[in-house]
């Protein structure tokens, strides 16, 4: 076909994914209100760890915000005016999170190694004070790679169905969605680095333990890495693996038109996989906060022993 961008229909039959969109949003509204109010009842401000967490937690709560828009717009249910909405910012809040949420799984990484290495020195990146200037470095960052998305002034574009947000893009907007992408992967790139190494040199150190005394805490805490590590390449490596090629068929480089639907079905696929993140970092607080599992463990042993004294008892109890 000539004018295979014209032609070539992409943007269609996203429902299948709004479902689970749907139960990630839901999970993770519920996970995130709660690992709030245990962060805000225990007071760790004091902890680096915790800096880093609550901001991840923070990123969690710009995702929750993203999630709806993008249930309605690929429902196809969305308004016209919501769905330029969701091309300029709530699309942009999902990838702000992802990034931050990669940034800063970095530092607690990091963070974790120096802890347990050396844990009677303490470095500059785990004193608070650093903690709360590295994590505004790293907001400020993002944004600026992330916010001229949002910024950069739209074409008009027909009311019609099937329009993707890259229709709405300028020529310029389309090269800045460009080299956002690549900075986006070498983002990715680099701190993927940082966590997988701190996290190899983490299991050496716990694995050089294995004849100790306190062996089982220890092969609990080598499969608490490990679930994290797996988890966060399930996560996140499956759409960075797409999103070159993905980028390349939305810039006309590839213009096979059923390589730029696989493509893009792909994409969205992976895209799921990478925000379902925001239904683990829950979990993911309770096993690298001590201060959120003591939390946990006394709110739920408060209501377990409540319950137990509300129960109705029989006449022949004691």
């Amino acid at each position: 076909m000539t004018n295979s961008s014209f032609s070539c229909t992409v943007y269609s039959r996203l429902e299948p994914f709004t479902y689970f969109y749907y139960l990630v949003f839901l999970v993770g509204i519920m996970g995130s209100c709660f690992a709030a109010w245990v962060f805000k009842q225990k007071n760790t401000n004091h902890q680096c760890r915790s800096i880093y967490l609550t901001n991840l937690l923070t990123a969690d709560f710009l995702l929750t915000l993203a999630l709806p828009v993008k249930i309605v717009v690929d429902l196809g249910v969305a308004p016209w005016k919501v769905r330029i909405f969701h091309c300029q910012v709530t699309a942009c809040l999902i990838y702000i999170n992802m990034y931050l949420s990669i940034i800063f799984l970095a530092f607690v990484s990091i963070d974790r190694y120096l802890q347990l290495i050396h844990s009677c020195r303490i470095y500059r990146i785990q004193e608070p004070g650093f903690a709360k200037m590295i994590s505004t470095v790293v907001w400020l960052m993002v944004l600026l790679i992330m916010v001229p998305n949002m910024m950069i002034p739209i074409r008009v574009t027909d009311e019609k169905l099937n329009v993707g947000c890259m229709d709405f893009k300028t020529e310029f907007g389309k090269n800045w969605h460009v080299l956002t992408n690549f900075l986006c992967i070498a983002i990715f790139l680099n701190f993927s680095a940082i966590i997988l190494i701190s996290n190899c040199l983490v299991i050496r150190q716990l694995h050089r333990n294995k004849d100790n005394a306190n062996y089982p805490n220890v092969k609990s805490a080598l499969l608490n890495i490990l679930l994290v590590t797996v988890g966060y390449l399930v996560c996140f490596l499956p759409y960075h693996l797409v999103r070159i090629p993905y980028t390349l068929s939305q810039t006309q480089v590839i213009a096979d038109c059923w390589t730029k639907n696989s493509l893009f079905k792909a994409k969205e696929a992976t895209l799921l996989l990478a925000v379902s993140n925001l239904c683990f970092d829950p979990i993911l607080y309770y096993h690298l906060s001590k201060a959120f599992r003591l939390k946990v463990t006394e709110t739920f042993a408060s209501n377990k022993t409540r319950a137990q004294q509300e129960m109705p008892r029989c006449e022949g109890d004691a």
